[in-house]
């Protein structure tokens, strides 16, 4: 059987990590957080000491950034070089400049062309990739496109449950800006064409899992 491509989208607390990785482990399929080699980059950059808000500098790092992730969604890593970054990528001085790196078009023209050969050459028989702009840049043509939403209380709400000590409010505001740097790149809150909607306010996680595995089943 040709491999299955589903393309995930959506906006910063939405859940599409969590909920594509679930589904990816229903299925046998491989999963890809994008994400995540933006922040693997993010990361090398701040190791070598580069200015971040300088694109040449950061356009020149590609070269010597040797990134590897993990499909298995039991088995997931990301390393750049040798190092185990898993963690080190998710620590807030990341956070906090992982869009300055995102928002160069060289950058996510490489690591677009990264995760197309990735989303290609797998043994799994299908891989769910997720992160902004997979449905309308990266895999435009996948058989199945879902955009995963939520209204911005629920995303909020969400998050913060999952960040100890911090206020649902707070945990907004840093959505919302987050959602505003981005949507300066691309537009991963509307619909394309063809893209199935998944809106998740009323829907708990198991049930945001099954919505995005019998939209998968019934295009396989």
């Amino acid at each position: 059987m040709k491999r299955l491509i589903v393309a995930v989208d959506g906006p910063a607390g939405s859940g599409k990590s969590s909920v594509s990785r679930a589904a990816a482990r229903a299925l046998g399929f491989d999963y890809q957080d994008t994400g995540a080699a933006y922040r693997a980059l993010a990361w090398f950059g701040l190791e070598r000491g580069i200015e971040l808000d300088d694109p040449a500098q950061v356009i020149a790092l590609l070269d010597s950034f040797d990134y590897l992730i993990g499909l298995d969604p039991d088995g997931y890593f990301v390393r750049v070089g040798s190092t185990d970054v898993t963690s080190a990528i998710r620590e807030p001085r990341v956070s906090e400049v992982v869009s300055k790196v995102a928002r160069i078009p060289e950058v996510r023209e490489w690591l677009n062309n990264l995760f197309r050969r990735i989303m290609l050459d797998g043994r799994a028989p299908g891989i769910i990739t997720e992160g902004r702009d997979i449905t309308t840049v990266v895999a435009p043509d996948a058989p199945v496109r879902v955009l995963l939403t939520a209204s911005e209380a629920a995303r909020s709400a969400r998050r913060a449950a999952e960040l100890d000590g911090h206020s649902a409010s707070k945990v907004g505001r840093d959505l919302a800006s987050r959602d505003a740097q981005d949507l300066k790149v691309v537009d991963f809150m509307n619909a394309a064409e063809g893209v199935t909607v998944i809106d998740s306010t009323e829907l708990d996680f198991e049930a945001t899992v099954d919505a995005l595995l019998k939209v998968i089943r019934k295009a396989a």
